[in-house]
């Protein structure tokens, strides 16, 4: 088994085709059937099931899938990293929740290259269960997410704490004065449940149970176009959402008769990494 074969069957696994692999790769049809042939003939299981129309991965195929994307991960960050050590000093893996990047890290990513050209940085967006397992899994030297890990040699460190609002388009204005809960049940809200756990669960306590929303997604940075022009509703971050507020794009709602809960981000590395880290952060 080689980063070659891994790769065949990826390419495999995702384009559900033997033409389509051949073509993405630059070889010939022939070649990804002998790879992905010897691959099953080494694992001795199946990794596809092959019809006249489509491959479909079998559940073996799924469990390998996994560690095949982890082995060709790996091997790309560190081949990327002897490469970078012939130019800079360090180099800085950074993997970050889409809203705690827009809403906070950016700015501090950019006055941080400034101060140290020296030091290169690869940044990966992600959601912080995922990013908290490839941290362990030693892809990343530092993640900024929404849930802390507690445990021995991983330290875990409170980052931001923003406030929740409730935005709708600068256009609209209803509830100039402010929105009560059970106003806000009969408007048009869309769901934003951004991984943030507790703060999701209470958004959607707001609401009967089974609540059926218009739109829901859990990436508030996709959310905002759904917002602008339309007499739409959501919560997010302050941090984030003033950016379109300063622009007149969204505006806030006060609300009267409800409290929205704080927002904590959290910086979670390895001891191991600390001294690193504490020149970005």
């Amino acid at each position: 088994m080689d980063i070659q074969t891994l790769e065949t069957f990826k390419t495999l696994a995702e384009t559900k085709s033997f033409t389509k692999t051949a073509n993405q790769l630059f070889v010939a049809q022939s070649t990804v059937t002998n790879r992905i042939n010897e691959l099953e003939k080494e694992l001795k299981i199946s990794l596809f099931n092959r019809t006249n129309r489509s491959v479909q991965l079998t559940n073996e195929g799924e469990r390998f899938k996994i560690y095949a994307e982890k082995v060709l991960s790996l091997t790309e960050n560190t081949l990327a990293e002897m490469m970078t050590e012939r130019k800079f000093e360090n180099h800085i893996r950074i993997g970050c929740a889409d809203s705690i990047y827009e809403g906070h890290l950016a700015p501090q990513i950019m006055d941080y290259r400034g101060k140290h050209p020296e030091n290169s940085l690869k940044i990966t967006i992600g959601y912080s269960d995922h990013l908290l397992e490839m941290l362990q899994e030693d892809i990343f030297d530092v993640v900024f997410v929404y849930i802390p890990l507690k445990k021995a040699a991983i330290c875990s460190e409170l980052y931001k704490q923003d406030k929740l609002i409730l935005v709708t388009d600068i256009n609209n204005k209803k509830y100039a004065r402010g929105i009560k809960r059970d106003q806000l049940i009969e408007e048009n809200y869309l769901m934003c449940n951004f991984a943030l756990q507790d703060v999701g669960q209470f958004i959607r306590k707001l609401f009967p149970r089974f609540h059926q929303f218009e739109l829901e997604i859990d990436d508030c940075m996709k959310i905002v176009p759904y917002l602008i022009g339309k007499d739409n509703y959501t919560f997010l971050p302050k941090d984030m959402a003033d950016t379109y507020i300063r622009e007149k794009k969204l505006r806030e709602v006060k609300l009267i008769d409800f409290n929205t809960p704080i927002i904590n981000s959290y910086k979670v590395y390895k001891e191991s990494k600390k001294a690193l880290i504490d020149t970005l952060i």
